[in-house]
């Protein structure tokens, strides 16, 4: 069985992309998103909005109607979806996570970065980033069912995030669950590593996204 612990609404999106490939997945959410207070630049200093989530969008407040004019450069198709939903032109759309959306654009821009609290490190390059945090993410405990499910069977749980990958690896070990049992399937070394050891299996997608992971944990399960 394959869970799933990334928060709303990229949960119900993995979900249904797992369920598009023939896969059982589970949704355990173990985070649920905050929207946080936020000072915003001069609009005019800048080229482009660069957004790494759709949650910069969905919890991003009123502050955003100042930068309607700014081009949005997108992570990935559901966050360049949220963008365009909310009112924002989108110019670029990447597939390979946020570095890969700066490398591939070879005009030297001004981006204001609006993000969660914990963001992936970026090199700018001939870029400029000025980076807000507009949301954080709040760990939630594994519950008494979810324990159940982890404790059934072999379980191949989903890390989208270093976050997550820290807060599920403490919660196993806080509940006496057995690490042995679990397999990982992780967007990146970098969640992979921030996992730790001890698992059955600990795997890492070879590009950033769903589709990659999804195709792993497909992979690692059967």
């Amino acid at each position: 069985m394959i869970f799933v612990i990334r928060p709303e609404p990229g949960l119900q999106s993995t979900l249904q992309a797992a369920r598009d490939l023939g896969l059982a997945a589970v949704g355990m959410p173990l985070f649920e998103v905050l929207p946080l207070r936020w000072q915003p630049p001069d609009p005019a200093d800048f080229d482009a909005l660069l957004l790494g989530s759709a949650n910069a969008v969905r919890h991003g407040g009123d502050a955003l109607e100042q930068y309607r004019e700014l081009p949005v450069h997108a992570v990935g198709k559901a966050t360049a979806e949220a963008a365009q939903e909310a009112g924002f032109t989108v110019e670029r759309v990447g597939e390979g996570g946020l570095q890969a959306v700066l490398d591939a654009n070879d005009v030297p821009t001004r981006y204001l970065r609006l993000g969660g609290v914990e963001t992936v490190p970026l090199e700018p390059g001939k870029h400029t980033v000025t980076a807000r945090a507009v949301y954080d993410v709040r760990a939630l405990p594994i519950t008494g069912s979810a324990q159940v499910s982890l404790r059934a069977g072999n379980p191949c749980v989903l890390l989208h995030s270093a976050a997550a990958a820290r807060h599920f690896a403490a919660e196993v070990d806080r509940l006496g669950l057995d690490r042995g049992a679990v397999q990982l399937a992780c967007i990146g070394p970098r969640v992979a590593a921030a996992a730790g050891e001890g698992w059955a299996k600990v795997q890492s997608a070879p590009q950033p996204s769903d589709a990659a992971l999804l195709a792993l944990a497909r992979d690692m399960c059967h």
